[in-house]
């Protein structure tokens, strides 16, 4: 019997192929109007505070809404992905949120706009969960981390575009077709992701070994390789054990996975924060401090124009830095940027140092959201887990704008900047401390060094059931 490991042995030593680009740019597709829809909100709730349609108050209740609906939907996406599958679950959020968004350009009032994007949080939540643990699944580990960073630069081009047809289009012609067009390009994308395959790491792990066989075959095939071929007749060979129990969602917090489970929790809510703390709310902050609608939108889109250079960073640093020092180094690197913000007078300064901290922040999220999170579990538990680290920090994220607003109204962007240099500093601390890395690392080995520690979970139970 072919087991999950030599499963995945015979698809990281598959050379790159058509078949792994064809696959990250449906999942990329897909993900990228879920992101152009997260960016929009700085845009349309800017536009909606300068016609009356709603206060400070009302847009955070838009962005917690959204934190809601993405909480919920990264914790479903995560059961339902592995317990139903991965392909099931990325269809499944697509199609909530494509739906929504179309239902949120019809909304005829704030109030109903803030229902329709609780909806339309169900479905982004979901996205990028399912979206960057798929992926790992099939790329090689030599390639797993900058596929990674390669997926999150073309989502991020997604801030870029937001920001700028935003101002191209919000101030002609309202905020309402900035829905329709994330609404329409998901359904279409929906329909298109309906040829991808059932990840074969995820099928094997559910003892359904055989179809993992032959969509791993498939993929050899595709790529110019004999089948069996690639894994150099040791297809057999495991890295960890043959035979896998049910995964629990208690073996998160089993002494073999706890360590990896905080660090995955601190990053993604150190990631959430900072990056919705500036972006989601830097063009609100710009009117605020006296800038017209279209030259905030202006200065916006070229600080955004960072977020693509960070993916680029981290597609050069992802296999040489590793994710793990990756993340604590930039990490401080923002933390010098964001203290030197509030010192910005002119309008180049301010742009320069916007630029640089969306740069910073996008290099974590290539290193930690795209990369570091998936590879932390093992696959009957990849799904729970980033859901699990998802879940807790849009959770924790209901609560950041109503912070931002306090910080802002009380000190002004300082007291913003503060609660992002803060949030930095913890994160590099935090990982620097517990984080494992997992650079050039099968999913398997990375596993099998959780499974070295002493004590229950998972892996104690699945050695039990191999013997």
């Amino acid at each position: 019997m072919v087991s999950e490991s030599g499963i995945g042995l015979r698809l990281d030593r598959l050379p790159l192929s058509g078949f792994h680009w064809r696959l990250l740019g449906l999942i990329a597709a897909g993900m990228f109007f879920d992101s152009f829809d997260i960016y929009i909100a700085g845009t349309v709730l800017a536009a909606l505070v300068q016609k009356g349609e709603s206060t400070l108050q009302l847009n955070a209740a838009f962005v917690s809404a959204t934190f809601i609906g993405m909480m919920a939907g990264a914790w479903l996406s995560g059961v339902l992905g592995d317990r139903f599958g991965r392909r099931f679950s990325y269809q499944f959020n697509l199609g909530i949120y494509g739906f929504a968004s179309i239902a949120a350009a019809l909304a005829p009032s704030i109030y109903w706009l803030i229902f329709f994007r609780l909806v339309m949080g169900v479905g982004m939540g979901a996205e990028i969960v399912v979206g960057y643990g798929t992926l790992s699944e099939f790329i090689p580990a030599a390639w797993r981390g900058r596929f990674g960073t390669i997926l999150n630069l073309i989502i991020n081009t997604s801030l870029f575009l937001a920001a700028f047809l935003g101002w191209l289009i919000v101030p002609r012609y309202g905020w309402r077709w900035m829905f329709v067009i994330a609404g329409a390009g998901a359904l279409v994308v929906w329909f298109l992701r309906k040829s991808m395959p059932e990840s074969p790491r995820w099928l094997a792990s559910r003892s359904r070994t055989e179809e993992a066989d032959q969509i791993v075959s498939r993929i050899e095939v595709a790529c110019g390789v004999v089948p069996h071929a690639a894994a150099g007749g040791t297809a057999q060979r495991d890295l960890a054990t043959p035979v896998e129990a049910p995964a629990r969602l208690s073996d998160l917090f089993s002494r073999r996975l706890l360590t990896r489970t905080i660090t995955g929790i601190t990053v993604l809510v150190a990631l959430f924060t900072v990056n919705y703390a500036f972006v989601s709310w830097i063009p609100t902050f710009l009117v605020k401090q006296g800038h017209s609608m279209s030259n905030s939108l202006g200065l916006t889109t070229l600080m955004f124009a960072g977020g693509p250079l960070g993916s680029l960073i981290a597609f050069a640093l992802a296999e040489r830095m590793g994710r793990k020092w990756g993340i604590v180094a930039f990490s401080l690197i923002g933390m010098v940027f964001g203290i030197a913000y509030p010192f910005a007078r002119s309008e180049a300064a301010i742009i320069a140092s916007g630029f640089a901290i969306t740069c910073c922040i996008y290099v974590l999220s290539s290193f930690s959201v795209a990369s570091y999170v998936p590879e932390l579990f093992p696959t009957a538990l990849r799904m729970r887990g980033a859901g699990l680290c998802n879940t807790i920090g849009r959770g924790v994220n209901i609560l950041v704008p109503y912070a931002v607003a306090a910080a802002f109204g009380g000190f002004g962007i300082a007291g913003v900047v503060t609660l992002i240099v803060g949030t930095l500093l913890l994160q590099a601390l935090i990982v620097g401390v517990l984080g494992v890395e997992t650079k050039n690392r099968s999913l398997e080995e990375i596993a099998a060094q959780a499974a070295s520690v002493e004590g229950g979970g998972i892996e104690a139970r699945t050695a039990t059931a191999g013997r």
